[in-house]
């Protein structure tokens, strides 16, 4: 069956989709929603995702929003190789760190919040990415330390093979980085995301390598 990813070059989000496929070997077409532009509210991708957001995933007549569920899902349809332990406890932990990037991080910098500050607030660009340079370090921290509690790292977060744990941290990373934040406080993190992107998986995927990012 045919996979579509809905995306955007400068979506965290879709990054993570188009890593997880890729490591699957899941040949897919992406097609560019243009957020800068509003496309997401228009009426066409408004009838295919009623959030307004990206990434969405279609595939065999079923529509998926929303990464992490995407990438659950990814891995419940095509499950060589695994980037989700079986053993619950491993899964819960997993998902648990991929959360901290996904869900407490990403959706406090997301362009239409750093918009509703300058729109309520009058907050200008450089408070706006102070404000984003905040939270990624707070996302930093949380990330390091719950990394130092589960004593697990070496190649990447959980051992010697990605999960879906690793692809959040790259988003995260790759999101800090464009927004000029000090990783050099999240050695343990800096240095998964090193090895992380030494797989074309994750490097290719990078925003700053999609069709429509600025040279």
């Amino acid at each position: 069956m045919k996979v579509t990813l809905y995306g955007y070059w400068r979506s965290l989000a879709a990054y993570r989709v188009r890593v997880a496929l890729s490591l699957k070997g899941v040949p897919f077409e992406e097609i560019s929603v243009n957020l800068a532009s509003g496309e997401q509210f228009g009426e066409a991708y408004s009838l295919i995702n009623p959030q307004h957001v990206v990434p969405l995933l279609k595939h065999d007549g079923h529509e998926i929003g929303q990464s992490l569920a995407i990438l659950e899902y990814i891995e419940d349809i095509w499950p060589n190789p695994k980037l989700m332990p079986s053993i619950p406890i491993d899964k819960a932990e997993v998902r648990a760190l991929a959360l901290i990037a996904i869900a407490d991080t990403h959706p406090l910098i997301i362009p239409r919040v750093r918009n509703f500050l300058n729109k309520e607030w009058d907050l200008d660009e450089s408070h706006q990415t102070k404000w984003a340079q905040h939270w990624f370090s707070e996302g930093n921290e949380a990330i390091e330390n719950t990394l130092k509690k589960l004593g697990k790292s070496k190649t990447y977060s959980f051992g010697n093979e990605p999960t879906i744990a690793d692809i959040a941290l790259a988003s995260h990373v790759i999101g800090a980085k464009l927004f000029g934040v000090d990783m050099s406080v999240a050695p343990i993190l800096s240095g998964i995301f090193e090895n992380c992107m030494k797989l074309d998986s994750f490097s290719s995927a990078h925003p700053l390598k999609q069709a429509g990012a600025p040279n």
